[in-house]
């Protein structure tokens, strides 16, 4: 009776402590090779650190939390979804910059990122960001698949890329420059017709990626817009239903709901069409709103604030080590005026790991 109550204590203590461990383990599904991943701040870990932007990240206190506290480039106080997912995967420790002057050619065999913060799927996002566009990303991916041809021969690139995750996370910054903070394309589009226009952008991307190889494409949705600080503090502005109420802008929500709901359909239409390929979206908008609602249920406190300076407006170069920050960013959700904290996305890798990566494999 005592080696059997042993047993039951020793098998709960086990099971307690790997639901406590930070990021969850995929490591039943090996055969994902490697990870590259496309679009905006989301997943740039330095891209950004060597082109002219002030979208950057390369300066305290970005990284405060990085290992070595190193500022990356990481536009967050340490690791992004991108870095959690290799991680897990048991690929490597972090997703490199495809543009970091130190990568070499076996690093890509694993996968890196070409994304870039301030880009978009529309060309006028660039003319504000001046980040790379989606075609200068996939011009940098065609020239490292002919670097890893080049190191393990066509064949086995062929398989690398086929069996490889590509993750791709765009369009929030589209909204937020053309669209609700400088409404250019609002006086040309109704908020349909644009989403349409940058879902088209979109399924070009798809297309690219399907053409030269890429057979397990996951496709992040919008987060709730009208939640990240800037769009709340301009709701406190600008004259509106809200004004000087720290809340949600509730139709930039709707907004990125409705974009949601067309990505959805388009992922699924192209995985109709691709015999034998995954087009998946990955749902960030409900995860992260759960997290707003119920902050404390995953161990945060402040929701609409942002952990830097006033958490209202900073951002890039306006967050630098002058500004006085809080003690513990992981008490926060977002990290910057648009940026999550590594807290936030260690929470939304797990929930990939748990629910999209083994549709991937299966």
């Amino acid at each position: 009776m005592e080696y059997s109550r042993n047993t039951i204590f020793f098998t709960i203590f086990l099971i307690a402590s790997l639901l406590s461990l930070p990021i969850i383990s995929v490591n039943a599904t090996p055969n994902i090779t490697a990870l590259f991943a496309f679009g905006d701040s989301t997943v740039d870990s330095g891209n950004n650190n060597n082109i002219p932007t002030v979208f950057r990240g390369d300066h305290q206190p970005y990284g405060q939390d990085f290992p070595g506290h190193v500022s990356s480039g990481r536009l967050c106080n340490g690791k992004l979804v991108t870095d959690c997912i290799v991680d897990s995967l048991g690929l490597k420790e972090v997703l490199p910059a495809y543009l970091d002057p130190n990568l070499k050619d076996k690093d890509l065999l694993t996968g890196v990122t070409f994304g870039s913060a301030g880009s978009g799927l529309d060309r006028n996002t660039m003319a504000v960001s001046h980040a790379l566009d989606i075609h200068s990303q996939l011009n940098y991916f065609n020239e490292a698949l002919q670097r890893i041809e080049k190191t393990v021969g066509a064949t086995q690139a062929s398989e690398i890329v086929k069996n490889a995750l590509f993750l791709v996370s765009i369009g929030t910054n589209d909204m937020l420059i053309n669209f609700y903070d400088v409404p250019i394309r609002a006086l040309e589009y109704s908020i349909d017709d644009y989403q349409n226009l940058l879902l088209q952008q979109l399924e070009s991307l798809i297309k690219n990626l399907y053409g030269a190889g890429a057979r397990r494409i996951v496709v992040a949705g919008l987060p709730p817009i009208g939640c990240l600080p800037t769009q709340v503090t301009l709701g406190r502005i600008i004259p509106s239903f809200y004004l000087f109420e720290h809340i949600c802008v509730d139709q930039q929500n709707i907004d990125s709901q409705l974009y949601n709901d067309k990505l959805q359909a388009l992922t699924s239409r192209l995985q109709a069409e691709y015999n034998g390929t995954r087009v998946l979206y990955v749902d960030i908008y409900n995860p992260l709103m759960d997290m707003i609602k119920n902050p404390r249920h995953y161990g945060f406190e402040h929701a609409l604030e942002a952990f830097f300076g006033t958490g209202l407006v900073e951002m890039g170069p306006l967050c630098n080590a002058r500004v006085p920050t809080c003690s513990d960013p992981s008490r926060y959700i977002l990290w910057d005026s648009v940026h999550a904290t590594q807290a936030a996305y260690r929470v939304i890798a797990n929930l990939c790991n748990q629910n999209v990566l083994p549709q991937l494999v299966g």
